[in-house]
């Protein structure tokens, strides 16, 4: 391949690797909007300005197109909260780091995170298995692995006390989870004041 040819192959992955952005983009656009049911290849098309056939060349169909858009978004969600918990040192410090970083990606980013859970509750499968029963594809499982073994290493250096790791990481996850999920608290509580309130109670929690 000659120079002239890799400069233009480079061009055109570029071209369409910003043609797929900007398609999952406003596929986000239309979850947030009309949901994951109502969400078709046209609603989509017609949010990002192209037509459906343009989505066809980069998505084979809509189930491909929102796998690859959950792909993207738990990428996106995961590596936001995992560089800021591995910045610190300690085991209650990396605990701290994690609710205040999952709640920030929430806070900045509710048009994704609304995105992911349209998604995981209403996809399903080409064997009808929804989603949200594939543990081991979400990135609640990447992020609850690293809570996992945050609690351990806590237990381990003597940092916290006794307690079910799994009950724990749970609760932690659920609580975290439940700001985005019940406008109720929202209208309550803001962020900046739950993400506190939150970390004061686990550490309370967890500790020795």
């Amino acid at each position: 391949m000659t120079e002239e040819q890799t400069k233009a192959s480079g061009k055109q992955s570029f071209i369409a690797e910003a043609r797929r952005e900007q398609i999952m983009n406003a596929a986000i656009q239309t979850l947030n909007e009309i949901g994951y049911v109502k969400a078709s290849l046209a609603q989509i098309a017609k949010r990002a300005g192209i037509s459906t056939g343009l989505i066809s060349y980069h998505f084979s169909d809509k189930s491909d197109l929102m796998n690859h858009l959950l792909m993207n978004l738990v990428e996106k969600s995961a590596t936001y909260i995992l560089e800021r918990v591995h910045r610190t040192e300690t085991a209650t410090a990396k605990l701290s780091a994690f609710i205040d970083a999952s709640l920030a990606y929430q806070g900045t980013q509710p048009m994704h995170f609304t995105a992911l859970v349209e998604i995981v509750f209403n996809a399903r499968t080409p064997d009808n298995t929804p989603y949200y029963k594939l543990e081991d594809e979400l990135e609640e499982d990447i992020l609850l692995c690293e809570l996992i073994q945050i609690l351990r290493t806590g237990q381990e250096q003597g940092e916290f006390g006794t307690f079910n790791v799994y009950v724990m990481a749970n609760s932690i996850q659920g609580a975290i989870g439940e700001y985005m999920s019940s406008s109720s608290i929202r209208d309550k509580v803001d962020l900046e004041a739950y993400s506190k309130e939150l970390i004061q109670t686990f550490e309370k929690a967890t500790k020795a």
